[in-house]
């Protein structure tokens, strides 16, 4: 057997985290741009602990609160211009996947002495950037121990990444109670985000002994919020279990990347504005069956994470969460699996489909 792992990213967790352990900031810089959307990091507590915790330190700081959902290239830009013009030396990037992934991003920008032209972004060869440090307040992208930046991409209508280990955040404060005032909606789509990283990190031909086994504890951590999560009935302790689990599995795909039900995925979030998590949970169930039918013995390992019996037992499972599916039209699903074939994602795949397989999976799930 042969595979190589790396994960560079500090790991902190635990109720009130972040200022406990501000010390650990001190070394990031003198200087943070604080990368955030516009609501959620006040309501929740978390812009309030960052600000005690460089305060502590006698760190300086810029806000750039202009993250949307899904952040694009020029939410991008926007915030490396403020982190030059604001002299800023590290990024403290707090909330869900997108402020993370703006963040990474304008770490790599920022740290650039000529110019990127932003129709280059995906393909410029980065050789520094700025550290970053996150805080995340969903539990499902893992972005905070990735080295992946995934902006929407409206050249190429998708959603693409930059991959650069030079992005791994230095520092990652895992604290639950950020995440007490997520809706039913958030939790569920966030936790089946980190479910499809978990299996399809078994899935992929990058898999190894370690992150299978990181992958194994997500899924089995997740599976034992399935039922206080349906019910509205989560603990502290349920949400610590989510955001740990989500960490694992960004851990996973650190390694192995993603597979088919992210390439697929895209185009439903793209063109239909379906929620990421939600977009995987509708097309993960169908994708396990058409792996199954070559590689039944590893879908079998999957599922026995979870204490099911078979595809159809999860996809009852996931159904449950997401309740009604929505429905695309003949030409729109030709159309995805067409753009899905192309991926590079498709690479990974332990089974790798042919675009037919694909179009059969997107039809199965949302036709």
């Amino acid at each position: 057997m042969k595979f190589a792992y790396s994960m560079p990213t500090r790991v902190v967790a635990g109720e009130g985290c972040l200022v406990e352990n501000a010390a650990a900031l001190k070394e990031m810089g003198k200087k943070a741009l604080i990368v955030t959307g516009r609501h959620s990091a006040r309501a929740n507590g978390s812009l309030d602990d960052a600000l005690k915790a460089l305060a502590l330190n006698g760190q300086g700081y810029v806000l750039f609160d202009k993250v949307m959902s899904n952040p694009t290239v020029q939410c991008a830009f926007e915030g490396a211009a403020a982190m030059r013009e604001g002299k800023c030396d590290f990024v403290l990037a707090i909330g869900g996947g997108s402020p993370m992934d703006a963040g990474k991003a304008m770490a790599l920008l920022a740290a650039r002495d000529e110019a990127v032209d932003p129709a280059a972004i995906f393909s410029t060869a980065y050789t520094a950037a700025y550290p970053v440090v996150a805080v995340p307040t969903t539990a499902g992208t893992g972005s905070e121990v990735t080295q992946y930046s995934i902006l929407t991409n409206d050249a190429a209508e998708t959603k693409t990444s930059i991959a650069n280990p030079l992005i791994f955040p230095r520092l990652a404060y895992l604290d639950p109670r950020y995440m007490s005032g997520l809706s039913q909606t958030v939790t569920v789509n966030t936790a089946i985000d980190a479910l499809s990283h978990a299996v399809e990190g078994m899935l992929s031909v990058r898999a190894s002994a370690i992150s299978d086994g990181m992958a194994r504890q997500s899924i089995e951590m997740l599976a034992g919020c399935f039922g206080p999560m349906r019910e509205g009935t989560l603990s502290v302790q349920n949400r610590a279990d989510l955001l740990c689990a989500s960490t694992l599995a960004g851990m996973v795909i650190a390694n192995t990347g993603t597979t088919a039900v992210h390439a697929m995925g895209y185009s439903l979030t793209y063109y239909k504005n379906i929620d990421h998590g939600r977009a995987n949970g509708l097309l993960l169930p169908e994708f396990l069956a058409f792996t199954a039918k070559h590689a039944a013995g590893r879908v079998q390992n999957i599922l026995a994470c979870m204490g099911l019996a078979d595809v159809a037992d999860f996809a009852a499972l996931l159904g449950g969460l997401l309740g009604k599916r929505e429905t695309l039209t003949p030409e729109e699903l030709a159309h995805y699996a067409e753009k899905a074939s192309k991926a590079g994602n498709i690479g990974n795949c332990l089974v790798r489909p042919e675009k037919d397989d694909l179009l059969a999976v997107l039809k199965a799930a949302l036709g």
